[in-house]
């Protein structure tokens, strides 16, 4: 790196000062004066010439062209520069790796990051010499990585001004990041909130020096700026700021200071000058003569002027103020715009106000306001479409501004006097013109039929505007208005009337029907993007079908359109949605909340295998729901089967047990079986039990069975089982068969399998679902039992292989049964009987022969199912139960969940009435369409009332009472009226919950009719339960009311309000103290309170007196405390009381006293004053008076050091000690050659002050450039 010469703080010094005393001392006594003389260096010696250029051939010099100096030389945008790393400060030393290791890396790095490119040499000294090439930028980054990469860092501080730092860092941070790249260094700068003024700088020695210098020179430039702040009346600013700015301009331009005069929006007075020294001194000066020239000369007067007036005065953005004050001088005050004054003030030469005066005037009269009568309903006509026929007008007059308000029959113009007339009379002429041509009206429309009158997208008003060329305005649906407007000509507006007043009408006269249709089956009937409810729309086009927002989880449909149609609608819709609800068949299953997860799984497999092997979609409660319902979807079959699988589970695991079994871990892979397939054979015969076995390569033989009791016994003897047999002699087959033949093979419930292993003892392994060879049967145990288990697995295979036909007579009445529902019978039959295929007689022969083809055993056992499904058949019965139809929603239960498991239980099949027509019910016993009906028996049932139950005779009976207990019954209950809103809870939450515990419906009175009866409805079962459940809750919140009577004691203390302060303490801590040991409730006075003395306390009477008490005592102690005023100096105040009062919250615990400290500004700043016990009391005085003492002391010896330092420790008292110096000498000086003399130090003439006007005068240094 180059090395620079850095003039430190402690050499200027003693340059300055001359030599060192010791040096002096020397100098004075041991040499005569001419050897002094001698002594001197010559001035060429001092200061050595520059070389010189090359001579020309004829010996004198070449002189500079005059086209040199214009013509810029080319450079190139590549430099290159070198820089040396000496050995002491290299960071990595190692000689031997030169050209390789961490240095080498980084400078490649280094090449990559800044894109110069790097060469590095040793020189004989072991020291490095980098030549860094590339573009400027790129050389001045690698530099700075070299440096903090390559070369050891060392750090140094240099403190400035905290003012300076500022400039240090300059604008957005690019002053400091150039002082990096220019010294090598990374320059740390205080934060703001650090009071330190220290910058750390890091870097090598000589960038360090660079560093420090260039701080010190930014903070010496800053030194020389100055800031003056000078008040100024406001209403002189305009003249110092001149018109458009002019005055302050020239004064910054001559001076060169900056000049920030307060904009006339704020009211400031401060105008800021700042700049240097002397810029800002004649800145000033120009500035207050301006300011007492116009303070002498200018008067004022005032005139009146019209607020309404004042915008045209002022003029755009103030132009107008401006333009007066260029052409005349003066200066025109207007009052605020929130002001109600209309008094305007100018203010200049006396000469000059009549002229601005004048001015004023024809600027407020240059302009007028008019307005035009127009009805308010014509406004938007005059406008035009998209404005056009208002363009027209204010691009021929654009000064002029036309405002039109809404309601108001009138135009309102304002602008310049003629132009105001011309659009007057242009707009009247419009008016006339339409109001001579255009008409309107008003209809009077329900809102409810508005937006049928709109039509869909606008279709029907859109039509009734374009045929009969009108205008109607419909009141959007947040006015709530049923006033229509119809506007344009005359005929078109009577026409467009017409027609709406029908279309209205005729809506008035349609039918508004809404469906029940469960919220679930919505988006089925919508379908996707809409198309099947399109299909629907456009069969009944008079329909207007609405569907609930999904948010609201409604499950009513409104149907509007002329009755007939709308009638035929909602039975088309309900027949779509019979057949959804009979294929999405629904039940749901109480299980224990606990037994949840098992019945999911882990990772879901339980809950998958189940949806997946019935088909069924299964729905969980969430897990923070207290719903135990589990809901299955789908097939009424596959549901069933869903059902007993998931209760099956649940019976399971309510006798779950967990037991070890010891098998040798060698033994545990065989077991397990490939892909887990003989253990996982064990857990499926015996229920589902769960075994775990151990990790692989652990060495433990503990394996652990979970599950029901007997079934953790049965797999632990086949486990056992199994093991010895693979301990002794284990034996594997494998035969085929096809997938539809292992039911059969297994057998219901795996009768059949078990039967062949119980009697040869081999276990025998099916396919999983999972697995990919599903015809692949593994027998497993000793070669004699899979021998014979595979015998008789052959035989059984080849009888299923060998296909017969059967027939069986079923009477055709009941062939519906069979093939209903796409075959669902037929198809359970060929699942379950190896796929046994029954074929029924075409529709129409009568033919009862039914034919049945498969395996022998298979057909056989299918016929004798199928004799069973005809007996059942044949004993069916259709009986009717007569319940009210309000009691049939709460009968069916939550998604029909009560009436699926009458269904299932019984065995039966019911059917629900129709719901009662209401307007049916008007034309009961009257005449409809002219015709008289028969009188109806008033005992007999309704038809609404009857349930249809289809079924064998006991089951149906069965079914019919299980439905009449599901009747809700109602009772009354006693409960004191002033109780109710305690039972009903915060939102309803209390009557909530108990409606939910006791599975019933409570009604509680309005509170207007002070009724004590509460009325409890549900199933007879529940009610008693019910009951003493709400008798319970009662008797608890009669317990709670008579506490809350307890707890309301109250009880009032008399205490002087001086007190109030100390009982409720610092933040409250006592009060709170006192509230919270006795459980009380303490109120103190309010402020317009008569009786500020007053304290009441409420709570339980024995701990409302102990709080009485408690305040009391503390009283009477405040009471035998004493105050005292001592005299402390105001200058140990700040120190006593210590940062954020720790010192004194440290001495007011010690003495357990009260310390107040005098407010600024107050009368005698030294007065303390001290409150507690009178002993503790004075022993505090002592302890302050003792600080006081020490601090003060402190302060003493601290103001002698700075007095000392003031007046003894500057350069000027050490220049008397070693008398007056010479300064520097030379010999041979260009000045002592000829009659010049050398420059006088003390002459003001060669070393003017800053300010003072310098005299020009020859130099033999040449003319001066500044």
């Amino acid at each position: 790196m180059s090395s620079v010469a850095v003039l430190t703080q402690e050499s200027f010094n003693e340059h300055r000062i001359g030599l060192l005393p010791e040096q002096g001392g020397a100098a004075g006594t041991g040499a005569s004066a001419g050897e002094e003389e001698d002594a001197l260096p010559t001035y060429k010696d001092a200061f050595p010439p520059l070389p010189e250029k090359a001579a020309t051939s004829e010996g004198t010099q070449e002189t500079a062209s005059a086209w040199a100096s214009k013509i810029r030389p080319l450079k190139s945008s590549v430099i290159t520069q070198v820089f040396h790393v000496p050995l002491e400060e290299r960071k990595y030393k190692d000689i031997n790796q030169f050209g390789e290791g961490d240095q080498a890396k980084v400078c490649v790095d280094i090449m990559h990051k800044t894109g110069a490119h790097l060469e590095l040499s040793l020189a004989k000294d072991q020291g490095l010499s980098i030549m860094v090439s590339g573009k400027l930028d790129a050389v001045m980054k690698a530099r700075k990585e070299i440096v903090s990469r390559l070369q050891t860092q060392a750090s140094a501080t240099v403190g400035i001004p905290k003012e300076h730092h500022r400039f240090v860092i300059g604008k957005n941070g690019e002053k400091l990041q150039e002082l990096e790249l220019k010294t090598a260094t990374k320059i740390q700068i205080p934060r703001p909130d650090d009071p330190s003024n220290q910058i750390k700088i890091s870097g090598t020695k000589e960038g360090l020096e660079k560093a420090k210098h260039e701080i010190l020179l930014i903070s010496a430039e800053q030194d020389k700026r100055a800031v003056e702040r000078v008040n100024i009346d406001k209403v002189y600013h305009p003249f110092i700021t001149g018109a458009y700015n002019k005055i302050v301009g020239e004064m910054m331009q001559e001076t060169g200071a900056r000049i920030n005069i307060p904009p006339p929006s704020v009211n400031k007075t401060e105008i800021v000058i700042t700049g240097e020294k002397e810029q800002v001194a004649l800145a000033m000066a120009m500035i207050k003569k301006v300011y007492e020239d116009k303070k002498k000369n200018a008067t004022t007067i005032a005139v009146e002027v019209k607020k309404s007036q004042h915008k045209y005065v002022i003029g755009p953005k103030g132009n107008t103020l401006q333009e007066i004050l260029d052409r005349t001088g003066v200066s025109v005050e207007i009052p605020p715009s929130d002001s109600s004054s209309e008094t305007v003030i100018l203010r200049g030469e006396p000469d000059r106000l009549g002229q601005a005066l004048t001015e004023v005037y024809a600027k407020a009269n240059s302009y007028t306001v008019s307005s035009v009568t127009a009805p308010s309903w014509l406004h938007r006509f005059i406008i035009g479409k998209k404005g056009q026929n208002l363009a027209k007008i204010t691009q021929q007059m654009p000064k002029v501004h036309i405002e039109f308000t809404e309601g108001e029959d009138k135009i309102a113009l304002e602008g310049p006097t003629k132009d105001v007339q011309m659009v007057h009379s242009q707009i009247e002429a419009i008016v006339t013109d339409l109001a001579n041509r255009m008409d309107y009206t008003e209809i009077s429309v329900d809102p409810k039929f508005h937006r049928h009158l709109i039509g869909k997208a606008g279709a029907n008003i859109n039509r009734i505007k374009e045929l009969h060329k009108v205008t109607v305005r419909i009141p959007p649906d947040h006015e709530k208005s049923n006033l229509i407007r119809i506007e344009g000509d005359p005929q078109g507006v009577q026409e467009a009337k017409k027609e709406l007043l029908e279309l209205a009408s005729r809506m008035e006269n349609e039918r508004t029907k809404d469906l029940i249709i469960e919220h679930r089956f919505h988006r089925a009937i919508i379908g996707q993007k809409g198309e099947k409810i399109k299909e629907v729309r456009d069969k009944f086009p008079e329909v207007i079908i609405n569907f609930p927002d999904p948010a609201q989880k409604s499950d009513i449909v409104q149907l509007r359109g002329p009755r007939t149609e709308v009638e035929k609608c909602s039975k088309f819709m309900q027949k779509i949605v019979a057949e959804m609800v009979e294929n999405s068949y629904s039940v749901s299953v109480p299980i224990f909340k606990q037994f949840h997860r098992n019945i999911i799984g882990k990772g879901g497999s339980n809950i998958k295998k189940i949806r997946e092997e019935t088909n069924t979609k299964i729905d969980l409660p969430a897990e923070n729901s207290n719903s135990e319902m589990i809901i299955i979807t789908g097939k009424k079959a596959n549901c069933e089967a869903a059902r007993v699988r998931i209760l099956a589970i649940q019976k399971e695991l309510a006798n779950i047990t967990e037991l070890d079994v010891s098998i040798p871990s060698k033994l545990h892979n065989s077991l397990i079986g490939s892909k887990g397939r003989f253990v996982r054979s064990i857990m499926e015969e015996c229920g589902g039990v769960h075994i775990h076995f151990p990790s692989e390569g652990s060495g433990i033989d503990k394996v652990t069975i979970r599950g029901p009791v007997e079934e953790v016994e049965k797999a632990k003897q086949q486990l056992l089982a199994l093991a010895e047999e693979k301990q002794t002699k284990s034996h594997t087959a494998e035969l085929r068969a096809k997938p539809e033949y292992h039911k059969f093979l297994i057998g219901k419930g795996g009768g059949n399998i078990r039967k062949v292993r119980d009697s040869t003892g081999a276990r025998i392994i099916f396919p999983t679902a999972e697995d990919k060879d599903q015809e692949l049967i593994t027998v497993i145990g000793t070669e004699e039992a899979v021998r014979d288990a595979q015998k008789e697995l052959e035989e059984l295979i080849k009888s299923l292989d060998n296909v017969i036909e059967d027939t069986m007579s079923v009477d055709p009445k009941h062939h519906r049964h069979f093939v209903a529902r796409r075959g669902q019978v037929l198809r359970d039959l060929a699942d379950e009987y190896a796929g046994v295929m029954v074929s029924f007689p075409r529709t129409g022969t009568q033919s009862d022969k039914v034919t049945l083809k498969g395996a022998k055993e298979c057909v056989e056992a299918a016929k004798k199912r199928m004799q069973e499904i005809v007996e059942d058949l044949d004993a069916q019965v259709t009986i009717e139960c007569t319940i009210p139809q309000k009691f049939h929603r709460s009968i069916m239960g939550p998604k029909g969940s009560q009436i699926q498991q009458i269904t299932r239980d019984h065995n039966v099949h019911i059917k629900f009435p129709e719901r009662e027509d209401p307007q049916e019910v008007i034309q009961e016993n009257g005449e409809a369409n002219g015709e008289v009906k028969e009188a109806v028996d008033p005992n007999a049932p309704k038809k609404c009332d009857v349930i249809v139950i289809s079924g064998r005779q006991e089951r149906c009976e069965a079914a019919a009472e299980a439905l009449k207990a599901l009747v809700p019954v109602t009772i009354e209950v006693e409960v004191p009226f002033e109780l109710h809103r305690y039972i009903i809870g915060q939102k309803g939450s209390g009557i909530r919950k108990m409606m939910d515990e006791f599975e019933v419906n409570i009604q509680v009175p309005a509170p207007e009719q002070q009724s004590d009866k509460i009325a409890i409805t549900g199933l007879a079962n529940h009610l008693e339960r019910a009951r003493e459940g709400l008798m319970e809750r009662v008797k608890e919140l009669q317990v709670e009311q008579e506490d809350r009577a307890l707890r309301s004691f109250k009880l009032t203390i008399t205490v002087d309000p001086k007190y109030h302060p100390k009982i409720i303490g610092r933040k409250g801590a006592t009060i709170t103290g006192i509230r919270t040991k006795h459980d009380v409730n303490i109120q103190f006075p309010e402020k317009n309170d008569e009786n500020q003395d007053q304290i009441t306390i409420t709570g339980y009477e024995h701990k409302a007196i102990a709080a009485r008490d408690a305040i009391k005592a503390f009283v009477d102690e405040l009471e035998d405390m004493i105050s005292e005023d001592i005299t402390l100096n105001s200058r140990v105040h700040a120190r006593i009381i210590g940062a954020k009062g720790k010192g004194i919250r440290k001495i007011m615990d010690e003495f357990k006293v009260d310390l107040r400290f005098p407010q600024t500004g107050a009368a005698n700043p030294d007065l303390v004053t001290v409150t507690g016990r009178p002993e503790l009391v004075d022993e505090a005085i002592d302890h302050l008076l003792n600080l006081e003492e020490e601090y003060m002391a402190d302060i003493v010896e601290n103001e002698a050091k700075a007095y000392m330092r003031s007046s003894g420790g500057s350069a000027s008292s050490m220049d008397e000690q070693r008398g007056p110096s010479k300064g520097f000498v030379v010999r041979e000086a260009p000045w002592a050659t000829g009659n010049e003399k050398a420059p006088d130090m003390s002459s003001s003439e060669d070393f003017p002050s800053f300010g003072a006007p310098v005299a020009a005068k020859a130099s033999p240094w040449g003319p001066k450039r500044f």
